[in-house]
């Protein structure tokens, strides 16, 4: 998507954004499996604020979140936090499944286009991915997104990193760019009506498998063996290889927000029980 700075209507933050620092906590996010998760996320050369959005180690446990504001858009980082904020707010509270995935996420569509509209003449929207555990051990997964927003799977031996999710782009969904885009642009976005809900496909995730999800920034400077090598294959805490992933990113010449959140498959654990460290 184009790089453009921040619209001016943009709230200024209330506190400066982390530079490829990772929040890291261990969520027991399923009944009866321990689910390791890290983040990182910094802000690109083209943005005055960073305008990509994640779930915390607070939020996190039923629901991991990565959103991206679409640069040029009003409120780009409004939208993509809202966007997690919202969606967090609907699907935490109630068991997850396909449906209520793309519910909540038009729902969040809609809200946020209404927001948007009362502060800012112009449209604003956000890409997004997200996943959920969809069963007690959190073998199985529901992967959703709009946009171009990423999810892959990384085996627990490393190699080549998996894609599970297809971009809305022009280009996949065989449409005409508008005048100005490029067809690798995404044709779906959240906020500006250009939805009917989330893609959400199932997938299997075994006991040391990594599950990532990324922004634009990152996918489009690591090709998939490098994101395998790097993540399955390298030392380090999850926290680490975060920071590792995005500062290959940035060294490809991502000029973008770059956000990464990995998940992994820590085996058995004990019902409902829930602790967190930060890095």
């Amino acid at each position: 998507m184009p790089c453009t700075p921040i619209t001016p209507l943009e709230p200024p933050p209330l506190r400066p954004d982390a530079v490829a620092g990772s929040d890291e906590a261990l969520a027991h996010s399923a009944a009866w499996a321990r689910i390791e998760f890290a983040a990182a996320s910094t802000c690109g050369s083209a943005h005055a604020l960073n305008e990509d959005a994640h779930s915390t180690p607070e939020r996190a446990g039923r629901l991991f979140v990565v959103a991206d504001g679409v640069g040029g858009g009003a409120l780009a980082r409004t939208a993509s936090r809202q966007l997690v904020a919202r969606l967090h707010r609907s699907l935490d509270v109630q068991r997850i499944d396909a449906q209520r995935i793309r519910q909540a996420v038009l729902d969040a569509d809609r809200a946020i286009k209404r927001y948007i509209e009362r502060r800012a003449d112009a449209p604003g929207a956000a890409t997004l991915v997200l996943a959920a555990p969809a069963n007690l051990l959190a073998s199985r997964w529901l992967v959703g997104w709009v946009g171009d927003c990423r999810a892959y799977r990384i085996g627990a031996g490393g190699g080549s990193a998996s894609l599970l999710t297809q971009d809305d782009s022009f280009r996949h969904l065989n449409e005409t760019p508008p005048p100005g885009s490029s067809p690798d642009d995404p044709a779906r976005m959240v906020g500006n009506g250009a939805t009917l809900g989330a893609n959400v496909v199932p997938c299997e995730l075994a006991q040391g498998e990594l599950l990532m999800l990324c922004s634009d920034g990152v996918h489009k400077h690591v090709e998939a063996l490098a994101l395998g090598r790097v993540l399955g294959t390298a030392g380090g805490s999850l926290a680490q290889r975060c920071d590792a992933l995005v500062a290959l990113a940035r060294s490809n010449g991502s000029a973008d927000d770059a956000t990464v959140l990995l998940l992994r498959h820590g085996g058995f654990a004990l019902p409902w029980s829930r602790r967190g460290a930060k890095k």
